[in-house]
């Protein structure tokens, strides 16, 4: 089993990859331009836009290296869905409320169960059991649950608040200004506790990328930009698409939109599990929620009112159950230290069964 997972990580490289999608970004502008069928702009525009948030990726880790291993962790964590942030504002100045809610909850169910199921699957079959540092995990996962059931009080409230919609934005507000207060304490923390080996702000550290200042700056405009053209070309498309398919509008933003803006760090965590560095890959999982959880997810509401549609924050039932769940499963899976290809297949089947039900919904 060893062999043939080495000979797929010898073959299947990342820098390949994202270089074989990055012909995509023409083909997407093409078939845009000519009208093409909805769901090839869609499908194309998706394939595109991987790349390129890979793209901020490097140009991030490269001005995290000119400002040290603390604010540079900082950094990474600020930037690393700016390419759901940018489909998600897209999405907002079309009136598409539900795609964007949505695409919070895929995000973070993506992330603890898809994620951290393949990392945690295929790091087991590699190495057996593995350890992690419990305490750094567990904080993390601690955190997530507590972010989760704060992100969740709006939709309770809600419904008893409805149809007034008036407190039921000025609830969602609040509560978005908790959360945004709770995320700058959490960054507090980070750069006044003490560095330890496997902290989470130095876990995010890459090899050097070896870039200047104004190349990483330049490849961040150009990558923000191509970005921000395309997720105009996939949002476009949703609606069509969904017609034309049968599929929901909520089932893309659960499924699809969380895939494609975090393909290629996702790729990342898989990576650095099959070589036994499970502190790393949970970091990438459980700490990419907590970025959707404490601050994509407030700041949406603040550039909702600024847009003029308005995004309180309400999510069905089926998704706080969901994202609940996987929030406590992620930290009793934290909680010994240890992990094994089991956990990971239960991880994998949970998110399976999830994407089938919500196909349905």
């Amino acid at each position: 089993m060893q062999g043939f997972l080495g000979k797929i990580e010898h073959w299947i490289g990342l820098n390949s990859i994202l270089l074989i999608l990055t012909l995509f970004i023409p083909v997407a502008i093409i078939l845009e331009l000519t009208h093409a069928n909805p769901v090839m702009v869609l499908l194309a525009s998706a394939a595109a836009i991987v790349p390129l948030a890979a793209m901020i990726g490097e140009g991030t880790e490269a001005l995290a290296e000119k400002i040290g291993e603390r604010a540079g962790g900082l950094l990474n964590a600020t930037l690393g869905n700016a390419a759901e942030l940018i489909i998600a504002i897209v999405a907002l100045r079309k009136g598409l409320i539900d795609l964007v809610l949505a695409s919070i909850t895929g995000s973070i169910l993506g992330n603890l169960l898809l994620i951290m199921g393949l990392s945690i699957l295929i790091g087991g079959l590699r190495h057996g059991y593995q350890k992690f540092n419990r305490e750094n995990a567990g904080l993390d996962a601690t955190l997530l649950v507590l972010a989760v059931f704060t992100l969740a009080i709006p939709s309770f409230f809600n419904q008893a608040l409805e149809p007034d919609f008036t407190r039921v934005e000025y609830l969602s507000i609040g509560a978005a200004v908790a959360i945004l207060i709770m995320y700058g304490l959490v960054i507090l923390h980070s750069f006044t506790s003490q560095v330890t080996e496997g902290d989470p702000q130095a876990r995010e550290a890459h090899a050097p990328t070896g870039w200047s200042t104004t190349h990483a700056l330049i490849v961040l405009v150009v990558a923000v930009g191509f970005i921000a053209l395309l997720s105009e070309f996939l949002v476009g498309a949703v609606e069509p698409v969904t017609e034309s398919l049968g599929l929901s509008e909520f089932f893309l933003g659960i499924i699809l939109i969380p895939l494609v803006g975090n393909a290629a760090e996702h790729f990342v965590a898989v990576q650095v599990a099959a070589k036994n560095k499970m502190d790393l890959a949970l970091s990438i999982a459980i700490g990419s929620s907590l970025q959707i959880a404490l601050f994509v997810a407030p700041l949406l509401v603040f550039i909702s009112l600024a847009l003029g549609n308005p995004m309180p924050l309400e999510f069905t039932t089926y998704e706080i159950l969901a994202v609940s769940a996987a929030s406590l499963i992620a930290a009793l899976v934290s909680l010994d230290g240890r992990s094994n290809w089991l956990e990971g297949s239960m991880l994998l089947v949970l998110y399976a069964i999830l994407a089938v039900a919500f196909f349905f919904l």
